[in-house]
């Protein structure tokens, strides 16, 4: 088992990418600190082993400080939550850009602060970024709030991996293109037409079809594991082919 005796810690576990991570880690031995700002999606790891809930708002500093001072241990950080605007520079208001900041950097940016700590005193620990090819990798139409949050997701995961590249902490990103979660979902059948929606969705990938979120999560356990060990600073796409 590639994570047996590590603990890990991941924001927005209730669904998705999230949940994905957390049974696919739990599975290769992790223990789990499966979090999520809603409860109720929680609920569906009641027996699951090696996971262990808690409901965290990544938005309250405070929150993630005593959560990460009742863990036993953090090798794995998987900060994985975030959130997408649609719309163009001219369709974004203060607000979006301001809560776009908070959730998608401030949150890793307070996460990533919180546990370096006991990183550091326990001899290192892997970091994982939820980043995205839309970002400073590439121009995506309508999302600009969001291509601009996460181009700043790359920039705090390089930062962090210079600073600590000598003391056994590694951070990283993974840059997922279009994947079928609950949260597209919800996009998706905000439009006039979810049907078209979720067509123009699929149009933009070179593959034909969208990612579903078991195929991003071997990514994460594998930068949180021990066989990344010389990978740090790097953004790590995974996006069915939008930026060959």
């Amino acid at each position: 088992m590639r994570l047996q005796g590590k603990t890990a810690l991941i924001t927005a576990a209730g669904q998705g990418i999230g949940r994905a991570t957390a049974l696919a880690m739990a599975a290769e031995g992790a223990q789990v600190w499966a979090t999520d700002v809603n409860a109720a999606l929680l609920e569906s790891y009641a027996g699951t082993p090696n996971v262990q809930t808690a409901v965290l708002d990544v938005l309250d500093k405070k929150a993630i400080v005593d959560l990460v001072a009742r863990m036993p241990a953090v090798n794995v950080l998987f900060n994985c939550a975030g959130v997408v605007h649609n719309g163009t520079i001219l369709d974004a208001s203060d607000d979006d850009l301001d809560f776009a900041f908070r959730l998608n950097v401030r949150a890793q940016f307070w996460a990533i602060q919180a546990v370096l700590p006991r990183m550091l005193a326990s001899g290192g620990g892997s970091i994982v970024n939820m980043a995205s090819v839309c970002s400073s990798i590439k121009g995506l139409p309508n999302r600009n709030v969001y291509g601009t949050t996460k181009a700043a997701v790359l920039g705090l995961t390089k930062s962090v991996a210079a600073d600590y590249v000598t003391k056994g902490v590694r951070c990283n990103a993974v840059c997922p293109g279009t994947v079928d979660t609950p949260s597209l979902g919800e996009r998706i059948n905000a439009n006039a037409d979810p049907v078209e929606a979720r067509k123009a969705f699929i149009a933009r990938q070179p593959m034909g079809r969208l990612a579903q979120a078991h195929e991003i999560a071997p990514v994460v356990v594998f930068l949180a594991s021990d066989e990344s060990v010389f990978a740090t600073g790097q953004a790590f796409s995974v996006d069915g082919g939008i930026t060959i």
